[in-house]
C-alpha cells in the first residue's frame, strides 16, 4: 500500500501543485503548462535569472520566482531534471533583451540540460551566462571522472543575492561573477534522521537503523556519506558546522550568513534548536553570524533532517541580502 500522502494521482502531482502555486500567488507568477514552467506575472526591464531542477525541493525552485530573486523557474518530474525544452522555453519567456543569467544545480541531468537549452537560446539570438552551484562539503573530493560536489541550499543565497543585483541593474557579466563569487564562499553540509517517501511509493528511499543518522545527505533521498550515532542536537550542529568552518577557512572576526534548512518534515522548533546551537558554536569561534534563514527552503520531500549552510559575507553581500524581495516562499 502506498504511503498515505495529500496526492489525488501520483502522475498529476507536479502540474496540480503548479496549479495550486498559480492560485495562491495570482500576483506574483504564472504558470506555463506546456511545457512547463512558472515566469513572474510582471517582468522588469533588466538581465533575467533562471533557474530549476527535479520537483520534490520546493519551494526552491518556483516559490522563488518574484521581485528581487528569479524570473522563472522550471521544474522537473519530482527528482528529475527538466527537459532543455522547457528550459530553452523559460529562457525565451523570462528574457528581456539583456541577457540571462542561468543558476544550475550540479546535478548530472541538471547541468547537461542547462547547457543544451543555453546552446538553443544561442540560436534564437539569446545571450546567456551560467552560475553552477556546487557548495555541499559531502561530496568534496570525489574521484577523478566524479560530477563534483553537489549544489544544494546555496542555491538559495545566490538566487537572491544575484537577483537583488540584478534589480539594481547589474549586467550578465556583473552577475556571472557575482554568482561565482557566492558559490565559492559557500559550504552545506546535511544530515537526516529519517528518509523521505516518493509519491505512490510504500517505502522510504532507505531505512535507517534505531539511534544512528545518515550524515551528508543530499536532497534527492540519497544515502549520505555515512552513518553515525543518533545524538543531542548540540553534538549533532558541531558534526555538521566543523568541517564548514574549516573548508571556508572561517577565523575570529569572520562575519557569515547561515541557513538553517529544514528538508521537509522537520518542524519549525527544531530548525531554531539548531539554530539557537549553530550560533553558540560559532560565538565559540569568534565569528559572526551577520543574517540567517531559518526554515525549510530546498527540501527532499518528506525527509526529516536539516543542513546547514555558511556563506563568508562582506559589506556588499550583507546589503544585497538585505535588499527587498516578494516572492511566494521569501518576502522581506
Amino acid at each position: 500500500m502506498a504511503a498515505r500522502q495529500l496526492v489525488n494521482d501520483p502522475d498529476d502531482f507536479v502540474r496540480e501543485a503548479l496549479e495550486g502555486l498559480q492560485r495562491a500567488h495570482p500576483g506574483l507568477v504564472r504558470y506555463h503548462e506546456d511545457p512547463a514552467y512558472v515566469v513572474r506575472a510582471r517582468q522588469p526591464d533588466k538581465v533575467a535569472l533562471v533557474s530549476g531542477g527535479g520537483s520534490g525541493h520546493e519551494p526552491l525552485h518556483t516559490g522563488f520566482v518574484g521581485s528581487g530573486m528569479l524570473d522563472a523557474a522550471v521544474p522537473g518530474a519530482v527528482f528529475a531534471s527538466p527537459t532543455a525544452f522547457q528550459i530553452r522555453a523559460a529562457i525565451a519567456a523570462a528574457d528581456r533583451g539583456r541577457g540571462v543569467l542561468l543558476i544550475v544545480k550540479n546535478y548530472t541531468g541538471d547541468v547537461l540540460n542547462f547547457r543544451i537549452a543555453a546552446e538553443l537560446a544561442a540560436d534564437d539570438g539569446i545571450q546567456t551566462r551560467t552560475v553552477l552551484v556546487d557548495d555541499d562539503l559531502a561530496t568534496d573530493g570525489q574521484e577523478d571522472g566524479a560530477p563534483g560536489r553537489r549544489g544544494t541550499a546555496a542555491v538559495v543565497a545566490v538566487e537572491k543575492i544575484c537577483g537583488a543585483a540584478a534589480e539594481n541593474g547589474a549586467s550578465l557579466d556583473e552577475l556571472t561573477a557575482l554568482g561565482e563569487r557566492i558559490v565559492s564562499s559557500a559550504r552545506t553540509l546535511a544530515l537526516a534522521l529519517e528518509a523521505c517517501t516518493q509519491p505512490g511509493q510504500d517505502r522510504p528511499s532507505f531505512d535507517l537503523p534505531d539511534g544512528e543518522i545518515e550524515f551528508g545527505v543530499g536532497i534527492h533521498g540519497e544515502h549520505g556519506v555515512g552513518r553515525r550515532p543518533y545524538a543531542p542536537v548540540r553534538e549533532l550542529v558541531g558534526d555538521l558546522t566543523k568541517p564548514l568552518v574549516a573548508a571556508l577557512g572561517l577565523d575570529r572576526g569572520d562575519e557569515v550568513i547561515a541557513i538553517v534548512n529544514g528538508l521537509g518534515a522537520t518542524h519549525g522548533l527544531e530548525l531554531s534548536v539548531v539554530h539557537r546551537e549553530l550560533g553558540g558554536f560559532l560565538d565559540g569561534l569568534g565569528v559572526r553570524i551577520g543574517r540567517a534563514l531559518v526554515g525549510s527552503y530546498v527540501t527532499a520531500l518528506d525527509m526529516r533532517g536539516c543542513s546547514i549552510t555558511l556563506l563568508r559575507a562582506d559589506d556588499e553581500l550583507l546589503a544585497l541580502w538585505d535588499a527587498p524581495v516578494r516572492t511566494p516562499a521569501l518576502t522581506w
